[in-house]
């Protein structure tokens, strides 16, 4: 944290150089040139440049992945090098590097394993994920027969699947229609929302426009340009008054009114129109709303539950907690209650229903009732199935004396 501000950098670089050298030590090429930015956490910053100006480089250096010629850069306060700060961060490359005989299901989840997720962590974030990429419907197809949308897709979800504090994002739409593009960025924007930063780094400036909270412009190595969009791109030359609709005998009263008074003459009277982008969203959901059916990736869900609310998982296990210590206490003020036989019968009660839980089965009846319909069975018929548990196993688990009864009976 930077003294006198309360903001938390995440990513600070000062002085930030690269050079690539040849076999003797010799400058080839200087990639990045002495570049001094910080991403503060919460943020959405973008990093903009045309081929060649060294936004890879940077991202490569932030990731650990290139050591830097000079300077200083710090991610999470540590060096990038340094392996605890590893699973905080969330990558999607510019190109789509995956295994491709594993389908989507597969790759997420081996990915979940790579950050130590436990079985249940990763199916549930699995199937959220892929949902909400639009990718339920081909999860069962090998993630090497996608198309590059799709490939970008499953990306994506990678990316987020250990609810990076930090995620890196290079190219995220190369390759994505309009709708997977206009999905990605709300995504971005509600990611923010929720406490992640996010560094966003694109050649569709409209996509950063969009989305970014600060940008950086890079050229040759250095920064050219920086700050808010608003900074950036406002016209200082030139003052817009929207009206509702308006005719042609107003405009000009309007016209004489300023020649009048200032020496200003309007420029050009034009129509407003609406974004490329909205009106071909507008023709989509008209289609879907015909029922019309298209090929490849569907639509994408909501965003996934675990993203949304970072203490999702950590509020459902404080209340399961807070839910077995209350039955505790219930359990040991009935049991000071009632005499010592009635707490045997709790303890055996409580032997059955864990051994039901190992089994994964319904509710057993109680012992008594079990030997009433072990009578009840030598007159009738009884159409339910065998269980498919060896009986002395049971018995070995309960070690009560329904087993040597069962036994003799058997006998």
């Amino acid at each position: 944290m930077v003294q006198g501000s309360s903001k938390v950098k995440i990513i600070e670089a000062v002085g930030l150089t690269k050079v690539f050298t040849d076999f003797w030590f010799r400058s080839k090429a200087r990639a990045v040139d002495g570049i001094d930015f910080e991403i503060d956490q919460n943020e959405i910053f973008g990093l903009l440049g045309p081929n060649g100006s060294g936004k890879s480089t940077t991202i490569k250096m932030i990731l650990g992945l290139l050591r830097k010629t000079r300077g200083r850069l710090s991610v999470f306060g540590k060096e990038p090098s340094d392996v605890s700060i590893k699973n905080r961060i969330g990558y999607l490359p510019e190109e789509t590097y995956m295994y491709r005989f594993l389908d989507a299901r597969e790759t997420l989840d081996y990915y979940g394993k790579l950050f130590g997720l436990d079985h249940r962590v990763r199916k549930r974030r699995v199937d959220e994920l892929l949902d909400m990429v639009g990718l339920s419907e081909v999860a069962h197809r090998k993630v090497g027969e996608y198309s590059k949308g799709m490939a970008r897709r499953i990306g994506l979800a990678q990316a987020l699947i250990n609810d990076p504090d930090l995620l890196i994002l290079d190219e995220p739409t190369s390759g994505l229609d309009p709708i997977g593009t206009r999905q990605v960025k709300e995504l971005l924007q509600e990611l923010g929302r929720s406490g992640t930063t996010i560094l966003l780094s694109s050649h569709l400036l409209s996509d950063v426009e969009d989305v970014c909270d600060r940008m950086v412009i890079l050229f040759g190595g250095k920064i050219r340009a920086e700050g808010t969009g608003s900074d950036l791109l406002a016209d200082t030359d030139h003052t817009v008054i929207r009206l509702p609709r308006i005719g042609k005998k107003t405009i000009a009263q309007i016209e004489d009114v300023l020649e009048k008074n200032t020496d200003v003459r309007i420029e050009s009277i034009e129509q407003p129109r609406q974004r490329l982008e909205d009106f071909f969203m507008t023709i989509v959901e008209q289609a879907r709303a015909d029922h019309l059916a298209n090929a490849g990736a569907g639509q994408g869900g909501p965003t996934a539950e675990f993203l949304r609310d970072s203490n999702a998982e950590g509020g459902d296990l404080i209340d399961q907690l807070s839910q077995d210590q209350m039955a505790e206490d219930n359990a040991v003020a009935k049991e000071r209650t009632r005499g010592p036989a009635a707490a045997d019968s709790d303890v055996e009660s409580t032997n059955d229903s864990v051994l039901e839980g190992l089994m994964g089965e319904e509710p057993a009846p109680s012992a008594q009732s079990a030997k009433s319909a072990s009578k009840t069975s030598k007159t009738e018929p009884d159409d339910t199935p065998p269980s498919e548990v060896d009986d002395s196993i049971i018995d070995g688990l309960l070690g009560d004396s329904d087993g040597d009864d069962r036994r003799e009976r058997q006998d």
